[in-house]
């Protein structure tokens, strides 16, 4: 069956950006864009959101770093509100349920897939148990009163056991895990998943 894999670029506070900040808050470094440049999960469909698909792509269309390795990659865009034809290649447009379409695609589909940005779906695909994998590159910066768009808001609770890490450039943390959902935090009695000392 395909993998799903989660991926964020974050701020140490969990911010997915910040006002006034450049994209990857500035400090993309030689390392890190060579990672980006080599595209580990170059067979994998990116699957998006609308938001995230009118940011990527206008960072695409200025040439903003790292976004030329997404450029002949397949992309799904779920959305109700953008139309085709889409202007950034190779991009597919999907108008229903993403959950329904993304279970679709691990059970009939040959090709992983992998999330970019996307909060709001990513947190739908991670609730309905279709995550496999789950990797968050942080950046060495806290924007507490400029972040937004908090990652990790309005997720179920969840233990992340890590598979492997990776710093670039001195101080760019790549983090892998594959994640378990909880039905509550860990040692509650009467929770279902829950572990309780004896």
């Amino acid at each position: 069956m395909p993998e799903l894999l989660v991926d964020f670029i974050t701020s140490l506070d969990g911010y997915a950006a910040a006002d006034g900040w450049p994209g990857l808050w500035g400090l993309e470094g030689p390392e890190y864009l060579a990672w980006l440049g080599d595209d580990p999960e170059s067979g994998s469909t990116v699957l998006m959101g609308a938001t995230t698909y009118r940011v990527m792509s206008g960072y695409a269309a200025e040439g903003e770093p790292g976004t030329d390795a997404l450029a002949d990659l397949s992309k799904v865009v779920f959305s109700s509100t953008l139309s085709e034809p889409l202007a950034w290649a190779n991009t597919e447009l999907v108008a229903r349920d993403p959950v329904e379409a993304v279970r679709e695609m691990k059970d009939k589909g040959s090709e992983s897939m992998r999330t970019i940005g996307s909060l709001t779906l990513c947190r739908s695909l991670l609730s309905a148990g279709l995550v496999d994998r789950f990797r968050v590159v942080v950046f060495p910066v806290i924007t507490g009163s400029s972040g937004r768009e908090r990652i990790y808001d309005g997720y179920p609770d969840v233990v992340l056991d890590m598979i492997s890490s990776r710093t670039f450039d001195g101080r760019i943390q790549l983090l892998e895990y594959v994640p378990t959902i909880l039905a509550g935090p860990p040692g509650q009695p009467d929770r279902p998943g829950s572990t309780v000392e004896s």
